[in-house]
C-alpha cells in the first residue's frame, strides 16, 4: 500500500535475456516457446504453455541467439529455428500491434486523420497518439502544439497504419483515454525497439476515462 492507503502502481516484471544476460522488463522482450515438434515459437501473447525463453527485442539480439546457438544452450538441447527469425518476429508484432488498432477503430475508441485527430486533442479524448514514421513531420510538429500531449507511437508505416483503419494508408491516427490504448502502447514498445525508432518523450499515460 501507498500512502492513504492507495495502492501503488504494479512494476512491469522483468525476465532474463538469453542473449545479453540481463534483466529488463517484459514489455521489451520477446518470450519463446518450444512446440511439441521442437520448434522454437515467438510467443507474442505470452500465453502459450511451457517454460519460456525471453529474448530482447531488437535484431542484434535476435541474430546473436541465431548464430550462437543460445535456444538450444538454454534448452539443453537441439531446436529448430524459424527462418529470418527477426523478421517473423517484426511481422507478428505488426499484426498484433495493428489488431488492438482496429479493436480501438471498430469499438469507437480511435479515429484517423489529421483534422479527427485535432479534434479530439482539443477535446482532451487522447489517451496515445499515433504518427506514420514515414509521415510528415511538420503535421506532426503541428498537433504537438496544441496542447500537452500523451504518449505517442511512430513505430508503424502509414501503410500498416492504414490496415488497422481498413484504408490505404493512414498518417495520425489517436486512441481514446482508457484501458485500451495502455495496453497498445505497451504492446508497440517491442516493435519501435526491434525497428530501432527513437520513442519519443512523454508523459506517464493517463488512464482517466474519455470525457464525454
Amino acid at each position: 500500500m501507498g500512502r492513504a492507503g492507495r495502492k501503488n502502481r504494479p512494476e512491469i516484471p522483468e525476465r532474463r535475456c538469453i542473449a545479453t544476460r540481463t534483466s529488463m522488463p517484459k514489455t521489451a522482450l520477446v518470450r519463446f516457446v518450444v512446440s511439441p515438434d521442437g520448434l522454437m515459437t515467438p510467443d507474442l501473447a505470452e500465453k502459450l504453455p511451457g517454460r519460456g525463453y525471453w529474448v530482447s527485442s531488437d535484431h542484434q539480439s535476435l541474430e546473436k541467439v541465431v548464430q550462437k546457438k543460445l535456444f538450444a544452450r538454454a534448452v539443453g538441447k537441439s531446436v529448430k529455428i524459424p527462418e529470418n527469425l527477426a523478421v517473423n518476429v517484426e511481422t507478428g508484432l505488426i499484426t498484433r500491434l495493428s489488431g488492438l488498432i482496429a479493436l480501438a477503430r471498430k469499438s469507437g475508441g480511435a479515429v484517423g486523420g489529421f483534422e479527427k485527430v485535432q479534434e479530439a486533442i482539443l477535446a482532451k479524448r487522447v489517451g496515445l497518439l499515433l504518427h506514420a514514421n514515414d509521415g510528415s513531420q511538420r503535421q506532426q510538429a503541428k498537433l504537438s502544439r496544441l496542447v500537452e500531449l500523451p504518449e505517442t507511437c511512430i513505430c508503424l508505416t502509414s501503410t500498416e497504419l492504414g490496415l488497422a483503419f481498413g484504408r490505404d494508408s493512414v498518417i495520425h491516427a489517436a486512441i481514446f483515454k482508457g484501458a485500451l490504448a495502455a495496453k497498445i502502447s505497451r504492446e508497440s514498445i517491442r516493435l519501435t525497439k526491434l525497428r530501432g525508432i527513437s520513442r519519443p518523450q512523454h508523459k506517464p499515460l493517463s488512464l482517466e476515462p474519455a470525457m464525454t
